[in-house]
């Protein structure tokens, strides 16, 4: 078994999907307008590789709280569908068609909440992602996260979780990212692509002989 491992947000897409997903529930009037400019501040520290996780994802799950679900499935679906799926590189599209060519299974994995990672993963026809994940109490969500955050290390860590469960380990491993906070998961697999990457990353990929690609939305 091969497995091609793919990060989420400006890697496969033209943007953050976290960040979208906001937006959009600030034009249904599900969040209001100032969340906006809050999660702006945050994601600034994410790009410098120093997010608080803790308020990020206080901040960006206080509009799902008190949602079961089933309700709130048809609501990302259509956030998917609409702002999501036109944002996909084509060449993330060619290069996910090539691993399945080739019989490689294939994951997306994503500090994103697992809400919005998995429907889009199902959209783009990958079998497996992993995200953050959501707590429920009484069938609804409560706003809180468990477990470790699929994020920098943790996202490393989250991953060999995975691979744990499966029936084998992977012969080769695949790895693709546009940031330095994917750093340990680029360095684990056997062949790393740097994707749209900043300078810094784009010279280490020199220094470590990894691919390095240029994708555009047209």
């Amino acid at each position: 078994m091969n497995l091609a491992i793919f990060d989420l947000d400006e890697t496969l897409i033209a943007g953050d999907s976290a960040s979208l997903w906001l937006a959009f529930l600030v034009r249904r009037q599900l969040a209001s307008a100032d969340i906006l400019e809050r999660e702006h501040e945050l994601m600034a520290a994410y790009y410098q590789g120093q997010m608080d996780m803790d308020a990020y994802m206080e901040l960006t799950l206080a509009p799902v709280k008190n949602w079961q679900p089933r309700d709130l499935a048809p609501l990302v679906d259509e956030f998917v569908e609409q702002d999501i799926l036109p944002l996909v590189y084509p060449a993330a599209r060619q290069r996910l068609a090539w691993h399945t060519a080739q019989g490689h299974q294939r994951l997306i994995i994503s500090a994103t909440g697992e809400h919005l990672v998995k429907p889009i993963a199902r959209a783009l026809g990958v079998d497996h992602a992993i995200g953050i994940q959501l707590e429920c109490c009484d069938g609804v969500y409560n706003g809180r996260t468990h477990g470790v955050y699929s994020y920098q290390q943790g996202k490393l860590t989250r991953l060999q979780d995975w691979l744990a469960m499966q029936p084998q380990m992977p012969n080769m491993t695949y790895g693709y990212s546009d940031s330095l906070n994917d750093l340990p998961l680029l360095e684990f697999v056997h062949r790393a692509a740097v994707v749209n990457g900043n300078e810094p990353l784009l010279k280490l990929a020199a220094e470590r002989g990894w691919e390095r690609l240029n994708w555009h939305l047209s």
